[in-house]
């Protein structure tokens, strides 16, 4: 579980990132740039998340793979770095917090909790990390034109246009891929590793917007709980 911390954090970070302004080769212009019109539109209004969550990892070796479910919250923050807590309620409970450039992951079975900084492990993460705090240039200069850009109905029946990021050179990952909804909200992300694993999210019941207080990324556990530093 430690070493995918950064990791559920980047895939949360490519969620919620702002949009992308490529050029799109060989697909519909005017498709590209209304979704990301839409894109920007919610980043910019997007204040506050709270959100049903799922995550399947799959391991292209075994090809078995891992599903995660529960809780999340998002709070933009004026730097660099948002605010995100998970609370996952199965395959067992266990509480990832990160916020001002820590993370801690507690996991009540055990009592004990993990602590660490999100930018020393991003090389864990493959890289991908630096999504969270990549500038628009930034992200034009790392990642090749918009691919794959076409409508697609998600379980649920929410309608969504899919985008696949691929990276320009220097990352661990092959690629990632973005379901953006009608209101701009990206709300399933896919990252699919060199090795051909792959990280699967969903957000669900989506509540934009909701009064969250800064205390709930703030874990403090009992003197009783062994700490391990990440």
């Amino acid at each position: 579980m430690k070493r995918f911390v950064p990791l559920v954090l980047a895939i949360l970070a490519v969620v919620l990132i702002p949009g992308y302004s490529g050029e799109a080769y060989g697909q519909s212009a005017g498709l590209v740039s209304s979704v990301l019109n839409r894109m920007e539109r919610n980043r910019q209004s997007l204040k506050s998340l709270r959100a049903g969550i799922s995550m399947e990892k799959y391991n292209a070796q075994l090809r078995d793979a891992e599903k995660y479910n529960g809780t999340v919250a998002y709070l933009p923050s004026s730097g660099r770095e948002a605010a995100v807590r998970i609370e996952w309620r199965s395959p067992q409970h266990e509480i990832l917090a990160a916020v001002n450039g820590k993370y801690t992951l507690c996991r009540p079975r055990l009592n004990m909790c993990y602590v660490g900084n999100s930018k020393s492990n991003r090389n864990k993460a493959g890289g991908i990390l630096e999504m969270m705090y990549m500038t628009k240039q930034q992200l034009e200069a790392r990642f090749q034109p918009l691919q794959d850009v076409r409508e697609e109905t998600l379980w649920g029946g929410i309608s969504t246009i899919h985008l696949t990021l691929v990276p320009k050179g220097g990352a661990s990952f092959k690629y990632a891929e973005i379901w953006v909804d009608s209101s701009g909200m990206p709300v399933q992300t896919k990252i699919v590793e060199k090795n051909d694993d792959a990280t699967t999210m969903r957000l669900t019941e989506m509540e934009k917007n909701p009064k969250i207080s800064g205390d709930e990324f703030i874990l403090k556990p009992d003197s009783n709980v062994r700490i391990v530093k990440g």
